[in-house]
């Protein structure tokens, strides 16, 4: 059975990789509480099914999933409905291109892609041309519009730009 993992030489995340996506799900998690959506940090599987109908195993960097129940084993099988990246050497070109393309197909509300070392959030909302998904994106904050930062698709759940990146020189 091919479960569509792709193998990447990852040496193991850099700190301040790590510092983004605990301060990402540290302030998220305070405000989904008593919700029916949970955020989870990078040990999450997805198991999808791409446009070709084969299966591929996702391990998303933060997710806010509110179908939680559609499980199979240690994963789930449902879209999250919104999922941050944090890119690094070895990972972007993958977040940029197949994942991306993944989560399009998956309806998945919004896609993060953080950038810690130029401290940069694109925000990338689904939207459908001629009933297909598309990913469009919605902004680029960085610290000149550190303000505009927010999750589209949970308007009563707030980040600040101090606080996804608290730590990060």
């Amino acid at each position: 059975m091919d479960l569509g993992l792709q193998i990447t030489d990852m040496a193991g995340a850099s700190p301040e990789h790590s510092l983004v996506i605990v301060n990402f799900v540290s302030a998220i998690r305070k405000q989904l509480k008593n919700s029916t959506c949970y955020v989870y940090s990078d040990n999450i599987q997805y198991r999808f099914k791409n446009t070709e109908g084969e299966d591929k195993v996702v391990i998303p960097d933060a997710s806010i999933n509110c179908r939680v129940k559609a499980r199979r084993g240690n994963a789930f099988v449902d879209a999250p409905r919104m999922v941050m990246e944090v890119v690094s050497p070895t990972t972007e070109k993958y977040d940029r291109n197949e994942k991306m393309d993944l989560y399009r197909q998956q309806e998945i509300e919004e896609y993060w892609i953080v950038d810690w070392k130029k401290k940069q959030v694109e925000i990338y909302e689904l939207d459908y041309e001629n009933q297909v998904p598309q990913y469009y994106l919605w902004n680029v904050i960085t610290e000149k519009n550190r303000d505009e930062l927010k999750i589209i698709h949970f308007p009563n759940v707030e980040i600040t730009f101090d606080e996804l990146f608290d730590e990060i020189e």
